[in-house]
Parts: structure tokens; C-alpha cells; sequence
């Protein structure tokens, strides 16, 4: 898978993956943001998921600078992301593999600032991650990551690690821990990180380096079903046991933070009755779970309660942004 990397080159190779559906307005936005980086050493994979026209022959790249390779591989039917993904990584012969989907953009210096990072890093650290903003129907959110090392008790407590645009990974631990799960539709990143953080550390960039466009209107209720009916399940059968085994506490929170993120997927679609099933689940599981309670609370009025509630947090969420 990476042995082609080239032994001589200055600086490690960096493979960067972008899959791609039927979307030729985004794709050359973030062919655009991957050339733009200040890293020079960039081999670009374009999968093309099956694109009713395939994108290598509408995207201009004659006139994008500052890429060494952009190759585009293509599927003959639509497999979904993380099939893309794989195709991309199997063929990558980059030391680190990065991602990014095609309606997400990085700052220019995104991907020099991760290799710096491993650099300084030991070799236990297999993982980089930035901080991100991201933009949707509910407005624009910015988390700046902190956990570092082990992050395995941080995954099982609800704590998020970005998705698979703000994410680096050294290719020989994806050797390790194996490609992202294709069974899964949804949370496909999330719970790859529960296997990679079972094989190395991961290392945080605190900066806001990773631009993510969240709830497409084509994707959000069909994603709200998905996570329900197969990837919560899945993950359950997957990564309970390793929950159970740093005990009663953590096996409880895993499921508490599973079922808080069903509830809240399902309040994306204007589904109540069924977010305050799954946050009712989710306080049973550990009524003593902090993310869940202002979701809780905000569902059991439904709409108009749950809206003005996240009115309030996210008038705080600003505020609490621009303090000193």
C-alpha cells in the first residue's frame, strides 16, 4: 500500500484523499484548498464514486499549481464514502494520509502544521488532529480540541475528534488497526478513531484549521435513519465489550453518548417525539451524563422548547467566544 514512498524526498510524503459524488460545483473548491497548502509535498487521490459523468473529465486541473500528483481514480457505480476512502488509501504511498471531503476546505497551512507536528511527536502518536468551524442550518460552531495521548476513555466519554477532514494519520498504523469500516453509513470516522486509538496516541492542533458544511438538505434525514437503524447498532456490537472492559462507568457513558447523538440527529429532522426517546435512553443509561442534560431538558416542551434552548446556547457559545 505505501511502498512507494520516495526515501530521497526532503520532506515525508503526505497522500491527501478526497471522494467524491456527483458534486463537480464543490470538487474543485477542495482541489483548490489541497494545492494551496504551504506543504509541497502533496500526493493528491481524487475517487470518484460512480459520478453519473465522471469527474476527470469535467474538472480543469491544467491550471492548478502547487500539486506535484493528483490522480483520479473512479468506481463504476456508487459504493459510498468509505469505500472511496479505502480505494484512496490503497493506493496511497504517502507516510501520513489526510482527508478531506469534497464540500470541506483547509487554511493553507493545515497540512504543514500536522507534519510539524508528528515530527515533534514520538513515535507512539499515529494520529493528528485540528481544531474546526462548522457551518450549518443551526449556525456556525468552532471546537478546538484538547485531548491528547489515550484517547480511548475520551471516545467512550462522548468526546468528539473532528470527522475525517480534520484528521491526519501515519499510514502504518492504518496497516495496524485496518481501513475504516464500509458496513457503517454513518459515523464511519468515529468509529474508525475508536480502533486507531487502540493502536496509537493521538496529538491535538488546537488551531481552527479544518472549514466543514454540515446538513446538506439531500443527507440529513436519510443520516438520521442510517445512525438508528444500522450504525448504532453496529457500533454497539463492535465497541461495547472494550467500553465494558474500563468498567461500569464507561460502559454506561459509551451508551449515554451514543444515545445523546441519536437524539440529537433526530432533532435535526424535526423528529422530538423520537429525540426525547433517545435522550430518555440515554439518562437511564447514566442519568449523571453532562452532555445529555440541556438536550434532555430542551426536548421535553419539543420544538419550541428545544429551539429557544439552543437559541440561548448558542447566543453563550458566542459570547463566551469573543471574553478575554
Amino acid at each position: 500500500m505505501h511502498e512507494g514512498a520516495d526515501p530521497d524526498a526532503t520532506d515525508p510524503t503526505v497522500s491527501v484523499v478526497i471522494p467524491t459524488y456527483g458534486r463537480a460545483e464543490q470538487l474543485p473548491g477542495a482541489i483548490e484548498t489541497v494545492a494551496n497548502q504551504t506543504y509541497e509535498q502533496i500526493e493528491l487521490l481524487v475517487v470518484d464514486d460512480g459520478s453519473p459523468e465522471p469527474v476527470a473529465d469535467i474538472v480543469d486541473t491544467e491550471n492548478v499549481d502547487g500539486l506535484d500528483s493528483i490522480e483520479f481514480l473512479r468506481h463504476d457505480e456508487n459504493r459510498g464514502a468509505n469505500v472511496a476512502r479505502n480505494t484512496g488509501i490503497k493506493a496511497a504511498t504517502g507516510t501520513y494520509v489526510a482527508f478531506l471531503d469534497d464540500d470541506d476546505r483547509w487554511h493553507e497551512e493545515k497540512i504543514s502544521r500536522q507534519v510539524e507536528t508528528f515530527e515533534a511527536a514520538p513515535p507512539s502518536v499515529g494520529v493528528t488532529y485540528t481544531g474546526k468551524r462548522a457551518e450549518g442550518p443551526d449556525g456556525t460552531t468552532v471546537t478546538n480540541p484538547t485531548a491528547s495521548g489515550d484517547v480511548l476513555p475520551d471516545l467512550l466519554t462522548g468526546e468528539s475528534f473532528g470527522q475525517f477532514s480534520s484528521v491526519m494519520v501515519r499510514a502504518d498504523v492504518i496497516d495496524t488497526a485496518g481501513l475504516p469500516d464500509e458496513r457503517f453509513p454513518a459515523w464511519q470516522d468515529r468509529e474508525w478513531f475508536f480502533r486507531l486509538a487502540q493502536h496509537c496516541e493521538f496529538e491535538p492542533i488546537s488551531e481552527t484549521l479544518t472549514y466543514r458544511h454540515v446538513g446538506l438538505p439531500d443527507s440529513i434525514t436519510r443520516q438520521f435513519e442510517q445512525k438508528r437503524d444500522v450504525a448504532y447498532p453496529l457500533f454497539v456490537e463492535k465497541h461495547y465489550s472494550l467500553a465494558k472492559s474500563y468498567g461500569r462507568y464507561y460502559a454506561r457513558t459509551f451508551l449515554a453518548s451514543l444515545r445523546t447523538m441519536l437524539g440529537r440527529a433526530a432533532v435535526r429532522v424535526g423528529r422530538y417525539r423520537d429525540a426525547r426517546k433517545y435522550f430518555l435512553l440515554a439518562f437511564r443509561a447514566n442519568p449523571f451524563y453532562r452532555r445529555l442534560h440541556p438536550h434532555l431538558l430542551a426536548s421535553l416542551g419539543g420544538r419550541r422548547t428545544y429551539e429557544s434552548s439552543a437559541r440561548l446556547r448558542r447566543k453563550l457559545q458566542r459570547l463566551a467566544s469573543v471574553l478575554p
